[in-house]
């Protein structure tokens, strides 16, 4: 099977969880015997943190200055295509959908790895830049990173026709246990892209813990942070950490913390990448709560939740043991559902039970 795919970046992690993801499930359909084609447009904030510069035998990464630039590529690319996928956030998605929707014979897919922020911003009477007038009515499927109550949204606000779950992943590969690094040695870690809508939690789970416990070390890695975040002086800031280095930095904390943006909280059913990183990485996580949640990870088994201050400093006072035992069941769920193999796996099957345009 032969995928194009016009996303936003797999060159570069900085500041986007795209390319982690999409690295994984790219991995997964070569590893399968897929080829792919990843679109994306060359543009300075990631030049400027690009982490990957092509894609493994039987994928060809294109970057490209502009539309009018990549179009006869597309062109070509799709002419043999059995799928073509546009996702959220790609900068030239309407290009894209209008190349995909005007006679090309592949499969047409949208991916929509923001639904919870895309659901939020049509709620406000917003559009989105990446879905045109006519909704998602064109597409022949519609993948949404997030489950749940999203699914049904997706129909009745856009149009989608045709609705299946595509979830986070990880692949095993890259996110396994790794030695801890001394600079990145803490009692609690969290990972992430600074977002305003997580600030309360973040304070709350993070940073009144390591006020509490001032003779303790916490580390913050990330880009984005703006110069009033309240750090404290036993905070520690790594500056972008692309993925693989992730594995030292999650095994060099005793937790690591997972903080869910407010629109996927509040949507439920949309689980961050984090979270299957660092439990594939066999580190214990403490997380903020969220719908679905349990649909994933057990929690109290094989995740921690936190509501309050008291929860996460509750949770950082357990014993090693009870720890590591969370972390072992929760990198053994991660191995056998939470795989990008898996992933792949759903994603193919889904592409396979579209019925051809000539029979419908």
């Amino acid at each position: 099977m032969k995928i194009v795919i016009f996303g936003l970046s797999v060159s570069s992690s900085w500041g986007n969880g795209h390319a982690a993801l999409w690295r994984g499930l790219i991995g997964a359909l070569l590893a399968a015997g897929h080829r792919v084609v990843f679109f994306e447009r060359d543009v300075p904030y990631y030049r400027d943190y690009r982490d990957l510069s092509a894609l493994p035998d039987g994928g060809e990464l294109v970057l490209y200055p502009d539309w009018a630039a990549a179009l006869p590529r597309a062109r070509n690319a799709l002419a043999g295509a059995d799928v073509g996928m546009v996702t959220s956030y790609c900068p030239d998605a309407l290009a894209a959908t209008r190349l995909l929707q005007d006679g090309t014979g592949a499969l047409r897919c949208f991916y929509d790895l923001d639904t919870p922020v895309t659901l939020a911003r049509l709620g406000t009477g917003e559009t989105v830049d990446y879905i045109g007038p006519d909704g998602l009515a064109g597409f022949d499927l519609v993948l949404s990173y997030t489950g749940g109550g999203a699914l049904e949204a997706l129909r009745s606000r856009l149009g989608a026709r045709r609705v299946v779950p595509i979830y986070g992943s990880v692949d095993p590969a890259l996110h396994r246990p790794a030695p801890p690094r001394p600079e990145y040695d803490g009692l609690l870690s969290y990972l992430g892209t600074y977002a305003a809508d997580r600030q309360a939690a973040l304070e709350r789970l993070f940073v009144e813990p390591a006020r509490a416990l001032p003779g303790e070390r916490f580390v913050i890695g990330g880009a984005q942070y703006p110069d009033g975040f309240p750090w404290t002086p036993n905070t520690f800031f790594v500056r972008h950490l692309p993925p693989p280095a992730h594995p030292a930095f999650y095994c060099s904390s005793r937790l690591t913390l997972n903080v869910t943006r407010d629109a996927m909280a509040r949507a439920g059913w949309c689980p961050s990448g984090r979270l299957f990183e660092a439990a594939a990485c066999g580190v214990p996580i403490l997380t903020d709560h969220w719908a679905g949640l349990d649909h994933f990870f057990e929690p109290g088994r094989e995740i921690l939740v936190a509501h309050s201050t008291q929860d996460a400093l509750a949770a950082l006072r357990m014993a090693p043991t009870e720890l590591s035992a969370i972390a072992r069941r929760a990198r053994e769920r991660t191995l056998a559902e939470h795989s990008a193999a898996r992933r792949v796996a759903e994603l193919v099957q889904a592409f396979e039970a579209v019925p051809s345009r000539e029979s419908v």
